[in-house]
């Protein structure tokens, strides 16, 4: 069973290249678990839900606690590093951002369900955002989700490494030299 030193998390605001990095990762043989947020996006959409960032921001951030949770359990079934595209602490960063109370249990999940110390950021980029079908921040928004970000990382004592703003292939050999760097201090 995997611990969470095993558990890698690349996270930032949106439209800063993670999930493009995250899926050409997991096209590369890394085992990989998916941005909750735009699953419960997708699943909201198709069913009529109400559990949108546009529509009812705290059943969204429920929505992904559960996603996250599940992800989590079952990351530990697997062998080797698992890469995250975004983790608990995410969850925190959007209430904050969205103006809304921490619940108790979301920050006793953030607290309990860790990941890897070294937590890989991806700054805003502005010359590569871009908006979606389920990306409906402004870049402003996205900026402050970055900062966001930033804040619920280092308040849950997790160690910030700023992914370069490069291609998707340097930042890839730069997420592997990073992992090849936690087998060599083991």
């Amino acid at each position: 069973m995997l611990s969470p030193a095993d558990f890698v998390v690349i996270t930032g605001g949106p439209g800063a290249g993670k999930t493009t990095l995250v899926e050409r990762l997991a096209a590369a043989g890394c085992a990989c678990s998916p941005e909750a947020g735009r699953g419960v996006i997708a699943d909201q959409l198709a069913t009529g839900g109400r559990g949108l960032p546009w529509a009812d921001r705290a059943l969204f951030a429920e929505l992904m606690l559960q996603r996250d949770l599940r992800s989590h359990r079952q990351a530990r079934l697997r062998r080797g590093p698992v890469i995250f595209d975004r983790g608990l602490p995410d969850i925190v960063g959007y209430l904050r951002l969205s103006g809304l109370p921490v619940p108790p249990h979301v920050d006793a999940a953030a607290r309990r369900f860790r990941y890897r110390n070294r937590v890989l950021i991806a700054p805003f980029w502005p010359e590569i955002y871009r908006q979606d079908g389920e990306r409906k921040q402004t870049p402003d928004e996205a900026e402050r989700t970055y900062e966001h970000m930033v804040a619920a990382y280092t308040d849950y004592g997790y160690e910030l490494v700023h992914l370069p703003r490069t291609t998707v292939d340097q930042r890839m050999r730069f997420v592997l030299d990073e992992l090849a760097g936690d087998e060599r201090r083991r």
